[in-house]
């Protein structure tokens, strides 16, 4: 990155490696975004689940597609904090001098928080097995359940990335990420669609996690999922050229 005449790729690489560094020393953040998703999956399963009928023998199975998706909500908050600090305390001014341009500055917060979302995917996962989690999916479905949350993780990074940009502080970026963290729950995560208020029904229906979160329960479960996928993919796909085309406008906005 020190290097001026260094390629997109090299340059890219070193601020993915920052941004993993910068994860590793704030130890606060990462342990609050691996332990939230799996005290919340807890909460929900053996607080709520001997309340709620969803049709499952156990809870646990209905519920863990929704957590991990949560997951990413949460992990994305971080990314919106660590953009706007960097704007804020001049980072960003440091490395315009290196002609670093919007992409490899913003791909660098987003692939440390995709990574750090993976772990955090893995422990609920591992959590999810010891309390009763016994998903039925064959490879395939492992990896088209794999590829869809990592779409959508790569999409809400991307747009949380957007959203550190356009606010002035750390603390505007991390409330502006709150809908992220909010979306999973007027949704099919926690609870079946056709249990809430029927004036709520639409949105449920036809918002991003919905076909996300039926496609990873049915791929886990090895249950047909219709086009559900699809519609996940293009939802992801979609959000994904919304935040790539706004951070690059918003960075040259912020750096002019």
């Amino acid at each position: 990155m020190s290097d001026p005449t260094a390629g997109p790729l090299a340059t890219t690489t070193a601020l993915v490696g920052r941004g993993v560094l910068l994860s590793r020393r704030n130890l606060d953040a990462v342990i609050t975004s691996l332990m939230l998703p799996v005290m919340l999956m807890l909460v929900f399963v053996y607080f709520f689940g001997g309340a709620i009928d969803t049709g499952h023998d156990q809870y646990v199975t209905y519920v863990v597609p929704g957590v991990l998706v949560l997951c990413a909500g949460f992990g994305a908050a971080g990314t919106a904090v660590s953009v706007s600090d960097d704007m804020r305390r001049g980072t960003i001014d440091r490395l315009r001098t290196l002609d670093v341009g919007a992409v490899p500055f913003l791909a660098g917060h987003v692939v440390a928080t995709v990574a750090r979302n993976l772990l955090a995917t893995g422990l609920v996962l591992g959590v999810a097995a010891l309390i009763g989690f016994r998903p039925a999916a064959t490879p395939a479905d492992w990896l088209a359940a794999s590829a869809l949350l990592l779409a959508y993780l790569t999409a809400v990074s991307w747009l949380s990335a957007a959203a550190g940009l356009l606010t002035r502080t750390p603390e505007a970026a991390g409330a502006v990420t709150f809908f992220a963290m909010f979306l999973p729950y007027p949704s099919s995560a926690f609870v079946p669609i056709d249990t809430m208020p029927g004036w709520l029904h639409g949105f449920a229906e036809h918002q991003p996690v919905t076909p996300l979160i039926e496609s990873m329960r049915g791929l886990l479960l090895d249950q047909p999922v219709g086009d559900a996928p699809w519609t996940a993919l293009a939802w992801c796909g979609g959000l994904l050229l919304l935040a790539v085309t706004a951070s690059g406008a918003l960075f040259r906005w912020r750096t002019r």
